[in-house]
C-alpha cells in the first residue's frame, strides 16, 4: 500500500475519523476540530466506511472550503479499523490522533492528547496516549457492557487501561504501523503497543451524548466479536520476543605501516630450484 506521498511535506497531527452513516453530526464535529487545533499544523481525514447516508457528500462540500480535510471512502463497510487502517496509511501528520465520528468524543481533549509527541524533547519510548471517558453519557446497559468487557480483556492481557475503547488516542503513525494488524484492534492498541515495549500513557477524557444518528453495535455484538479478538490479542502477546539489540562498533583502523606483514614466506620458483641444485651448478660449470 502506498504510505505518504512525497509530494506533500509533513504536518505535525493527522486527524482520523472512521465514520458510517454520521452525516447529521460530522460537520458540526469537524468545525469543532478544526478550532480545538488551530495553533498546531493539521489536518483532517475522514474515511466514510462505506455510509448509506450522506456522509461523504457532507465532508466534500466542507472540504472545498477547508484545503486541510480530505475524505477517503470504503465502497463497503469494513469496519471501524479498517478505516482507521486506512486514514492512518493516508496521513501526512507525523503524529495520528483518532475519536469516533458521533461526536461524543471532545475535540477539545485533542491537544492533551498530542501534546507528549508535540513538546521539545519527547520521550521515545512514549508510543500511545489513549483517552480514559469519565462520566460517560450512554444508556445504562452499554456502560455495563463496556466495564465488563474492559475488566475481562484487562484481567487477560495486563495493560493498565481501564477504557481501551475510547476513541480518542493519539500516537506516532510510525508505531501504528509497526503494529499487526487484525479487525477490531482498535479496542487492544494499548497492549498492542506495549507488545513492542513501548509505554502508554492514560488521559481522563470528558463524555458527551449523542445528539443524532445510533450506536452502530449493540452490547450482544460487541460481546460475540470479543470473545475471539481478545484470544487472539491474548496469543500474540505470548508469542512476541522482543530482543535486546546492541551496537556493534568498528574496531579501530591500524595504520597500514605499522601493520604486520602477516603473508607467508615466498615458494623459491621452478627456475631458482634448478640453479641451486648440483645438477643446475654442474651445468653451469
Amino acid at each position: 500500500m502506498t504510505l505518504v506521498s512525497p509530494r506533500f511535506p509533513a504536518l505535525e497531527v493527522t486527524v482520523v475519523i472512521p465514520a458510517r452513516d454520521e452525516a447529521q453530526s460530522i460537520g458540526t464535529l469537524i468545525a469543532e476540530i478544526a478550532e480545538a487545533l488551530s495553533g498546531i499544523r493539521h489536518e483532517i481525514v475522514v474515511v466514510d466506511d462505506g455510509s448509506t447516508d450522506d456522509t461523504s457528500g457532507r465532508v466534500a462540500e466542507l472540504a472545498g472550503r477547508m484545503p486541510d480535510l480530505r475524505c477517503l471512502r470504503h465502497t463497503a463497510s469494513c469496519g471501524q479499523s479498517a478505516a482507521i487502517r486506512t486514514g492512518v496509511h493516508a496521513a501526512r501528520g507525523t503524529v495520528v490522533a483518532t475519536l469516533d465520528a458521533d461526536g461524543q468524543n471532545p475535540p477539545a481533549e485533542l491537544p492533551r492528547l498530542v501534546a507528549p509527541f508535540l513538546c521539545a524533547a519527547p520521550d521515545r519510548t512514549l508510543g500511545l496516549v489513549q483517552g480514559q471517558r469519565v462520566g460517560r453519557r450512554d444508556t445504562g446497559w452499554k456502560k455495563a457492557g463496556s466495564r465488563l468487557a474492559n475488566a475481562i480483556r484487562g484481567g487477560l492481557l495486563k495493560d493498565g487501561v481501564r477504557d481501551s475503547g475510547c476513541g480518542l488516542k493519539a500516537f506516532p503513525r510510525e508505531v501504528y504501523l509497526m503494529l499487526p494488524y487484525f479487525d477490531h484492534i482498535h479496542r487492544f492498541m494499548p497492549a498492542m503497543v506495549q507488545r513492542e515495549g513501548l509505554r502508554v500513557q492514560t488521559v481522563d477524557v470528558a463524555h458527551r451524548p449523542r445528539v443524532a444518528g445510533r450506536s452502530k453495535y449493540g452490547n450482544l455484538q460487541r460481546a460475540l466479536v470479543g470473545i475471539v479478538d481478545l484470544a487472539g490479542a491474548a496469543w500474540l502477546m505470548r508469542r512476541r520476543r522482543l530482543p535486546r539489540v546492541e551496537a556493534v562498533r568498528p574496531a579501530a583502523a591500524v595504520p597500514l605501516a605499522a601493520a604486520e606483514d602477516t603473508r607467508p614466506p615466498a615458494t623459491p620458483g621452478l627456475r631458482t630450484l634448478r640453479a641451486q641444485s648440483p645438477a643446475g651448478k654442474a651445468g653451469g660449470a
